[in-house]
This record gives structure tokens, C-alpha cells and sequence, in this order.
């Protein structure tokens, strides 16, 4: 029984994994490349206001959220020694604290707190924007690849331990 409940934590970890990763590809496929082809102006009003909102957001907490369960699960992983879904959910882990966490904090946070100090679609805004964007979606494009990586593993380890348990 606690093989099957590990199981399906394992799957509800892919399934958060995978949502944060669907909400950056969306950014990168969709809302991104919207924005720069609008003017200045607007990208950068619609850019502010979306990262304003993202504050009070489902997302946030799921983003959040997903930090502590990720580092709890591969370090209690990694107690278990004799495992075999022990390196995919240390990788998991890894991947989410360092590609997903780390890359916002580092990355994407400051550009959007810099951005948010300055007036709705003004003019330091705007003139900020091209670089604002260049700078801002790259950083994006890894956090998308690091939480699709960090589902991708939860689903492998949860496929192992149903064939082991």
C-alpha cells in the first residue's frame, strides 16, 4: 500500500511539474511574442500588469509550493538507497530547485521588479522593454525545459516504483 500511495504522489508531482511548465510555455509560445510584436507601450502595460497579478495567483503557489516538496522528496529519495527511482527523483528535485526556482529568482524576478517600478506603459518602461524582453524569455525558455525535465523524471521514478513495488 505505501508503495501505491508513493505511486500516485509520484504522478500528482509530475502533474504540478508539468502545469508550471505548461504556464511558461505559454509565455514563451504565446504571451511573449504577443507582446513584443505590440508597441512598447503596451507590451510593457500588459507585461506589468500580468506580473502584478501573478502575486495573487494559483500559479504562485503551485510555483512556490513546489520547492519544499521537491527538496523533501529527494533528500528522503536519498535515504533510500537501494531505490532504483532514487537518481530520477534527486534529479527531479534538482532540476526544479535550480532550473525552475533558481532561474526565476536569479533571472526573471529582478527583471520583473525593475520592470514594475516604473510608471504603466511610460516612457522608461517602454524604453526598457526591448531589453526587458530579450533578456526575459531566454531565462523563460530554460524554466520551461527544467519543470517539463522535473515532470518527466517524477513519471519515470513513479513507473519504477509500480514495477518494483
Amino acid at each position: 500500500m505505501n508503495s501505491e500511495i508513493a505511486v500516485w504522489g509520484l504522478l500528482a508531482l509530475a502533474l504540478a511539474s508539468a502545469m508550471v511548465a505548461g504556464v511558461f510555455l505559454t509565455f514563451s509560445d504565446l504571451v511573449m511574442p504577443s507582446l513584443r510584436r505590440a508597441n512598447s507601450a503596451a507590451g510593457s502595460e500588459a507585461m506589468q500588469i500580468i506580473n502584478r497579478k501573478v502575486y495573487r495567483s494559483v500559479f504562485l503557489a503551485l510555483l512556490m509550493g513546489m520547492v519544499p516538496i521537491s527538496v523533501a522528496v529527494a533528500v528522503g529519495a536519498s535515504l533510500l538507497v537501494s531505490a532504483v527511482a532514487v537518481p530520477w527523483l534527486v534529479v527531479a528535485g534538482s532540476l526544479y530547485v535550480f532550473g525552475v526556482f533558481g532561474v526565476t529568482v536569479v533571472a526573471n524576478v529582478p527583471m520583473n521588479i525593475r520592470l514594475d517600478g516604473m510608471s504603466l506603459a511610460g516612457g522608461e518602461a517602454q524604453a526598457y522593454w526591448p531589453d526587458y524582453i530579450g533578456g526575459w524569455l531566454p531565462w523563460n525558455h530554460l524554466r520551461t525545459l527544467a519543470a517539463a525535465g522535473t515532470a518527466v523524471c517524477y513519471m519515470i521514478a513513479a513507473v519504477l516504483l509500480a514495477q518494483a513495488g
